[in-house]
């Protein structure tokens, strides 16, 4: 670089880096995924429903911006995001398209209404009720992203093995339920199943990041 114009050209190169590697829905949609544990390629290829081979090529490319690191234990590749500045800006991206695109306000409302009623009072009362047992704060990810963080109080079943342990859900208490964020699918289908079974059943819209980082401020 000779001058001041190939400077500057240089300059936007690198950044459109990002937005390249950005510009594709699974790439966001295994970024989602890391947000809540590091995990082996095979399980982020089984979560975002595409083959080892397309979530591999995904993930280089995300490694080469450097959004995530690996690692190899044994035979199996781990990915995790590459610094804490990751979801804050994943987090800023996502507040900023929502206010922004008209369509994905739409698609998050049919899915709110998938979701039927969600918890309205306040996260302090919540948490009071759920340490009294009169709300059950059901979380209802993968069994290892509820061991790296959850709620307090809540109680862990993960969507594929709810309609076998509904038995553990007293049907007198109302349940909230929570499970990755505002594009996860499986508080939905959660609630699906509770009421169909006669459980008066409500959509947490806070998830258990959310919750991690407003202990951090």
């Amino acid at each position: 670089m000779t001058n001041a114009r190939e400077i500057k050209l240089e300059l936007y190169i690198q950044l459109a880096r990002i937005a390249k590697v950005l510009g594709n829905p699974k790439r966001l949609e295994l970024l989602d995924l890391l947000l809540q544990v590091s995990k082996p390629v095979e399980m982020l290829a089984h979560e975002a429903n595409i083959s080892v081979k397309l979530a591999s090529a995904h993930l280089k490319e995300l490694r080469v911006a450097r959004l995530v690191n690996s690692e190899r234990r044994g035979k199996q590749v781990i990915y995790r995001l590459a610094s804490a500045e990751v979801p804050r800006f994943l987090n800023l991206m996502r507040d900023f398209a929502q206010d922004r695109l008209f369509e994905l306000q739409d698609a998050l409302q049919h899915l709110s209404q998938l979701e039927g009623e969600s918890y309205s009072e306040d996260q302090h009362t919540l948490l009071e009720k759920a340490k009294a047992g009169e709300m059950i704060i059901l979380d209802v990810r993968p069994e290892n992203e509820f061991d790296h963080a959850h709620f307090p109080f809540a109680k862990s079943i993960p969507l594929a093995e709810l309609k076998k342990r509904l038995h553990e859900l007293p049907a007198n208490v109302p349940v909230t339920v929570y499970c990755r964020g505002p594009y996860c699918i499986m508080t939905a289908d959660a609630i699906q199943i509770l009421k169909q079974q006669g459980y008066t059943a409500l959509a947490l819209k806070t998830n258990a990041t959310d919750w991690a980082e407003m202990q951090d401020k």
